[in-house]
């Protein structure tokens, strides 16, 4: 670990934009479409010691979800089309926008969590 935590390194928002490492700025963070990498191949910063969680999943699904389907009612209400043109395009809408909110969203979250210097919580013992 570096003496200054996020002394240096791009942006939060760049990190989950364009999948940068927030250590050293290589396009190292993600392994698959939302899959963090293990580590970065460039300064060999471990992804995994990272605690980023199901917050954002939920979070971009509630309001993804709330967008969607004020928009479905709209569009019922004011054309009424068939249900397939619902199924045809509010489903890819979704899970496109799930998706690629939350890619975003991790990485940044990733990026604030080793800026912070933010760790996973323990519980010391008492004496």
């Amino acid at each position: 670990m570096p003496e200054q935590m996020g002394a240096g390194g791009p942006a939060p928002f760049d990190c989950g934009v364009r999948g940068l490492c927030p250590r050293c700025g290589a396009k190292t963070l993600f392994g698959g479409v939302v899959a963090f990498a293990d580590r970065c191949t460039a300064c060999d910063l471990d992804f995994a010691a990272f605690n980023v969680g199901d917050g954002p999943a939920a979070f971009l699904t509630l309001i993804l979800g709330g967008i969607v389907t004020v928009l479905a009612i709209w569009l019922d209400l004011s054309v009424g089309p068939p249900f397939w043109v619902h199924v045809v395009l509010w489903v890819p809408l979704t899970i496109g926008g799930v998706v690629g909110s939350l890619r975003v969203a991790k990485g940044v979250l990733l990026a604030l969590e080793y800026a912070r210097g933010a760790r996973e919580g323990r519980i010391d013992p008492q004496p």
